[in-house]
């Protein structure tokens, strides 16, 4: 089966001739000196007339098309290759002179643009300037040649209208790069956000199940019913966690306050805590109800793992919630906690919530409370 072509090869591919038709369009305004070298006498006249128009105008559209080119891929012009293609155009409309005569000063605008568009902008100015200056100058030292405003004006009109499109090419390479720089970051916040929710529902889930093995483990020849009991628990969260990891690589996976209450509520149990947990929870809007959920889960996972606490209390209001236990307090729990903290402070930030960790106010055991600004407690 034939795949389609890449978006990417068909806009390079776009913009590649598209630059070709733009330098290539203007060089419909070589055509006075061409009829100026057919209408010679001489046959080596008309030779050497044309070819070196054919020859000027193929160079630059070249130059033309390798400047842009460079200047889209973010490379810079080197001055010195600069210098040498505006020469080389000079020279090819400077050995047309006994083809075209005077009329060779229409070469001048194409060496001015192609300045504006290769040099550094004071040297293109000063090319520019001597370009314009050439006409009028010529005229006087050649007998026989006239003053050409008309190239002077379209030397100038065509100077500035290049500066336009050379502003516009390097605006265009900078958009470009920051539409990548855009796309790299997304991937990156992708990346970061599926470790971090990989990361607090393993954490979780699988503390939950060590407890509950390890009780089960204790029950085995005391309670055989309950042990069973705890086994079949460890075998419902394993499942759970593995549907939870599903579900988050696969796209973004819900957390509820309810759902999460209730598992703290068992996780609680199982590992011997007193749990003081509300009986219904407010109605709470979907980002805010999620943030919660996310909490409750972080602080119970962190007093069943690391507290050693014999008492937790979770408070839920519409504007905060709040966990606090009776166990060590922070010097201890902060360490192993805090990969999940990241995570949940980086939630909490974008509802411009506030996340406070640290020891109660009894100055005993731990404290972990989601706040949001006043503005939003309504």
């Amino acid at each position: 089966m034939q795949l389609p072509p890449d978006r990417n090869y068909l806009e390079t591919r776009h913009w590649r001739l598209t630059g070709w038709l733009l330098a290539a369009v203007w060089l419909f305004f070589l055509n006075i000196p061409l009829l100026a070298a057919l209408h010679q006498p001489e046959p080596w006249r008309r030779v050497v007339g044309a070819g070196t128009l054919v020859a000027f105008g193929v160079c630059y559209v070249y130059v033309f098309q390798w400047a842009r080119a460079r200047r889209l891929t973010h490379r810079g012009i080197p001055v010195g290759r600069a210098w040498a293609a505006v020469a080389l155009l000079l020279a090819l409309g400077l050995a047309g002179i006994p083809g075209t005569g005077g009329d060779w000063l229409t070469t001048l605008v194409f060496v001015a643009a192609a300045a504006v568009f290769l040099l550094p902008s004071r040297q293109a100015l000063v090319v520019v300037a001597l370009t314009a200056l050439t006409p009028p100058v010529t005229a006087a030292l050649v007998p026989g040649w006239e003053a050409e405003g008309t190239v002077v004006f379209a030397v100038l009109l065509a100077s500035f209208a290049m500066y336009g499109v050379t502003r516009l090419t390097q605006r265009n390479s900078e958009l470009q790069a920051a539409q990548q720089e855009i796309r790299r970051l997304a991937v990156a916040e992708e990346r970061a956000r599926t470790a971090r929710d990989l990361h607090d529902i393993l954490g979780h889930s699988l503390t939950v199940v060590a407890v509950k093995a390890e009780l089960a483990g204790r029950l085995l020849e005391l309670d055989p019913a309950r042990a069973a009991t705890e086994i079949a628990d460890v075998e419902r969260l394993a499942r759970q966690a593995l549907a939870d990891v599903r579900g988050t690589v696969g796209a973004y996976r819900g957390i509820s306050l309810a759902g999460e209450l209730a598992g703290a509520r068992s996780a609680l149990a199982a590992a011997g805590i007193a749990g003081e947990l509300p009986d219904a929870v407010p109605e709470l809007p979907a980002e805010r109800d999620e943030l919660f959920g996310w909490t409750v889960r972080e602080a119970v996972t962190n007093v069943v793992r690391h507290s050693g606490a014999r008492r937790c209390v979770i408070r839920v209001e519409p504007d905060l919630v709040e966990v606090r236990d009776d166990g060590r307090g922070p010097g201890e729990e902060a360490g192993p906690a805090g990969h999940g903290l990241v995570g949940l402070r980086e939630r909490a930030r974008r509802l411009d919530a506030t996340l406070t960790v640290g020891r109660r106010p009894e100055g005993t055991g731990f404290l972990l409370q989601v706040a949001l600004p006043r503005s939003e407690r309504a």
